[in-house]
C-alpha cells in the first residue's frame, strides 16, 4: 500500500555545470511500495539528479525531503546513513575482496580490541543474501561471480545499509534474459516489502513490465509525470526526444562488393573454436548470441588484441598476421569496445583529444601536432554525428553516454577504415541517439564499408544487419540471411535448438 506521505520528494531542484544547465527546478516524488521509472535521452538530466540524491553532486538551489523532513545530502556516506543508494551502470565493487568483504566495506562489525569480526561479517552477509534469494556465498570472490552476479550482490550490499530508497541504472544492460527475469523478481520483492525503487532505463519493455509510475526528463526539464498505465510506448519516446521519432526502414538489400576481411578456422582457448566468417564490402554483418558466447573474443582477434591459437585472417586477398590492435589498425580496421569509459576513452581529456586521438601521429610534423586541422576536422565529424558538447575543449567524462560513443565512433571515422567492428554499439544509448547511430551504420555500409556489429538486442540485430552470425559456446551455429532472420530462429541456434 503507496503511502500518502513521499519517500522523497524534490523540490525545485537545480544544477548547472559549465556551458550547460543539467537540471532545471525539477520537483519529484518517490514512493515506498512503488517503482518509478526515471527516463529520457542522454544528457536529459537524470544521472544528474541522481548524483544529487547521492550526495555525489550538490545542488546549486532546491530542497530534498525525505519521509517529510528535509535532509542535507553532502557525501555518499550520508545518503548511505539516510537508507539512500544508487546502483550505477558501472558496478563499484572490488574484485579481489569477497561478497561479503565488498557488503560490508568500511563499515565491518567488531570484536572488542577493534578487530574485526569476520564470523560476524560473514553470517550478516549471508544472512541478507538468503533472505533475497540470492543463491551465492557471502565468501566467494567477486572475480569469480557473473555480471548478473555482480549485480546481484550490489542490491544485496544496498540492503545492508537497511536502504529505504534505491535508484538503479541501467541495471539489465550486460545481463541475459534468464538474469534479467531474477533480477526482476528481487526489484519487485523490494517494493513489496515497501522499498522506494528508481528504475532508470532505455528499455521499453522494461519500463513497462515493471513501473508503476513514470516520469520523463529531456534537456534538464522534467516534462511528464504518471502512473504508467497513463503511457504508451510511442508517447513516451516522443515526450523523450521531443518529437514523433520516425522508424528508419532498412533499405533494399544491395549486391555486396567483394571481400574485404576473411577469418578462417580461428581458434583461441575456450572461447573461440573454429570461427570462420567474411565480411564484404558495403555490408552489415550482425552478430547474435547469448552473454559468454564468444563474440568479444572473435572481435578482438580480428583486431589483433588478443593472439591465435590457430586460424588465419586474411585482408583484401592477403594473409596478414596482427601481432597488435597497431597492425590491424594500419590495414584500415577500427574496433568500437563494448565498454566505452575503461576501454575507449581518456575520460579525462577533451572531446577533441579523444576523437582526435588516432590523427596525431598523421597531423604531426617535426613532433609537432597541427592542432588547427586537427580542430577542423574534429568539428566537422562532431557535428556529423550530432554530438552534443558545449564545446570541443570539454571533458569528455561530462558528456552522457550516447554522446560518448559518438566521439569514439568520431575517432574512427576520422582514420576512414575499410572494416569497422561495433561490440554493442548502443549499450546505455537513448532511443534518439540510437537511431542515430543506427542510420550512421547504414550510411557508413554504402559508402561501402564493411561492419561487423556485435548486439544482445535481437530486434537491434534484426533491424540493422544485412546477413547474421549467431554464436554459441565458441562456434558459430547459424547464418541467416535477413528475409530468413526471425528473433525465434536466432534464439534456437543461440541456445543450441537449431
Amino acid at each position: 500500500m503507496t503511502s500518502a506521505t513521499p519517500r522523497l520528494k524534490l523540490v525545485n531542484i537545480a544544477k548547472a555545470f559549465p556551458g550547460v544547465q543539467a537540471v532545471k527546478n525539477v520537483s519529484l516524488e518517490a514512493y515506498s511500495h512503488q517503482i518509478l521509472a526515471l527516463v529520457g535521452e542522454n544528457g536529459a538530466g537524470k544521472s544528474t539528479l541522481m548524483n544529487i540524491i547521492n550526495g555525489v553532486v550538490q545542488p546549486d538551489s532546491g530542497s530534498i525531503i525525505l519521509d517529510g523532513v528535509e535532509v542535507h545530502i553532502d557525501s555518499p556516506r550520508r545518503a548511505q546513513a539516510l537508507g539512500i543508494t544508487m546502483i550505477h551502470q558501472e558496478l563499484a565493487l572490488i574484485p579481489e575482496l569477497t561478497v561479503g568483504q565488498n557488503m560490508f566495506l568500511g563499515r565491518e562489525p567488531s570484536r572488542a580490541g577493534g578487530w574485526i569480526d569476520w564470523r560476524e561479517l560473514y553470517h550478516q552477509a549471508q544472512q541478507t543474501l538468503d533472505r533475497l534469494g540470492i543463491a551465492i556465498s557471502a565468501r566467494a570472490k567477486i572475480t569469480e561471480l557473473s555480471i548478473a552476479e555482480r549485480q546481484l550482490v550490489e542490491i544485496a550490499r544496498a540492503l545492508s545499509y537497511q536502504a529505504r530508497l534505491i535508484a538503479l541504472d541501467e541495471p539489465t544492460s550486460s545481463l541475459t534474459d534468464r538474469e534479467t527475469d531474477i533480477l526482476f523478481r528481487l526489484v519487485r520483492q523490494l517494493r513489496a516489502e515497501g522499498v522506494a525503487l528508481i528504475y532508470i532505463s532505455h528499455r521499453m519493455e522494461e519500463i513497462f513490465a515493471l513501473a508503476d509510475r513514470i516520469a520523463v526528463m529531456r534537456d534538464g526539464e522534467l516534462i511528464s509525470t504518471g502512473p504508467a498505465t497513463a503511457f504508451t510506448p510511442q508517447r513516451l519516446v516522443q515526450l523523450m526526444v521531443g518529437r514523433e521519432l520516425q522508424a528508419v526502414a532498412m533499405p533494399p538489400a544491395q549486391p555486396r562488393g567483394e571481400p574485404v576481411l576473411r577469418a578462417i578456422n580461428l581458434h583461441a582457448g575456450n572461447e573461440v573454436r573454429g570461427v570462420s566468417l567474411t565480411l564484404h564490402r558495403g555490408e552489415i554483418v550482425g552478430m547474435a548470441g547469448l552473454v559468454g558466447a564468444g563474440r568479444t573474443n572473435v572481435a578482438r582477434l580480428l583486431f589483433g588484441a588478443d593472439r591465435l591459437d590457430q586460424g588465419e585472417i586474411w585482408f583484401e586477398g592477403q594473409p596478414v598476421r596482427l601481432r597488435s590492435p597497431r597492425d590491424a589498425i594500419r590495414l584500415g580496421i577500427g574496433f568500437v569496445t563494448e565498454d566505452r569509459k575503461t576501454q575507449g576513452l581518456f575520460l579525462k581529456q577533451s572531446v577533441r583529444n579523444n576523437a582526435g586521438a588516432g590523427l596525431l601521429e598523421r597531423l604531426a610534423r617535426f613532433g609537432l601536432v597541427d592542432f588547427r586541422s586537427l580542430t577542423q576536422q574534429i568539428g566537422e565529424l562532431t557535428t556529423r554525428l550530432r554530438v552534443r558538447t558545449p564545446s570541443l575543449n570539454q571533458q569528455v567524462r561530462n558528456l552522457s553516454g550516447g554522446n560518448q560513443q559518438k566521439v569514439i565512433i568520431a575517432r574512427w571515422l576520422a582514420l576512414q577504415p575499410k572494416v569497422l567492428i561495433l561490440d554493442e554499439p548502443t549499450r546505455g544509448v537513448d532511443v534518439g541517439a540510437k537511431a542515430e547511430i543506427h542510420a550512421l551504420i547504414r550510411e557508413l555500409a554504402a559508402q561501402g564499408m564493411a561492419i561487423l556489429m556485435i548486439s544482445s538486442e535481437l530486434p537491434e540485430i534484426l533491424a540493422v544487419s544485412d546477413r547474421i552470425l549467431v554464436m554459441r559456446e565458441g562456434r558459430i551455429t547459424a547464418e541467416l540471411t535477413r528475409s530468413e532472420a526471425t528473433q525465434d530462429r536466432i534464439m534456437q541456434a543461440a541456445v543450441g535448438q537449431g
